[in-house]
């Protein structure tokens, strides 16, 4: 298994208490989603905020992603919350 590379932006880095962590993803790659399951049954804290967080936005290599997008290894997976203009 390779790795990815998670950010935390804003108000969800205060939160964890954490601002970038690694993760092991499979070679072919995985859904956000997958890897996110996998993450929060591991780690109570980013389930816990996940849970508490609607909306939470996400980008792939810095570029807006879903949920369902395929996360590979290298990637640089970000996770933010939503956020408004003015």
């Amino acid at each position: 298994m390779a790795s990815v590379t998670i950010l935390y932006f804003a108000s969800l880095r205060e939160q964890l208490g954490r601002e970038r962590e690694m993760a092991a993803v499979a070679a072919e790659g995985e859904s956000v989603t997958s890897l996110l399951s996998a993450l929060r049954a591991q780690d109570s804290a980013l389930n816990d905020l996940f849970e508490q967080t609607p909306r939470i936005r996400v980008a792939i290599n810095q570029a807006l992603a879903s949920f369902q997008d395929t996360v590979r290894p290298g990637d640089e997976l970000a996770f933010f919350p939503p956020m408004t203009g003015g």
